[in-house]
């Protein structure tokens, strides 16, 4: 979870991921950002995050894209 909470404040330092749990729903993230972070995750953790997973529950919070990550890292 250290290397994604790493990720996250890189991509948008000016956000408190511990805190916010509502991303994607009050329009903190913008479609650029989840690219962005998509992207980093998916070479940080060598993993490959399909667009089918690429739903708004998915990435309103850090716990929600870690369960994404942890998904991926299990298959």
């Amino acid at each position: 979870m250290d290397k994604l909470m790493k990720i996250l404040k890189e991509a948008r330092p000016d956000l408190d991921f511990e805190k916010e749990n509502k991303l994607i729903d009050d329009e903190i993230l913008d479609s650029f950002d989840i690219i962005t972070i998509v992207g980093e995750i998916n070479d940080a953790f060598d993993i490959n995050i399909n667009v089918g997973d690429l739903f708004p529950e998915n990435f309103n919070s850090a716990k929600a894209i870690w369960q994404v990550i942890q998904k991926y890292m299990n298959e």
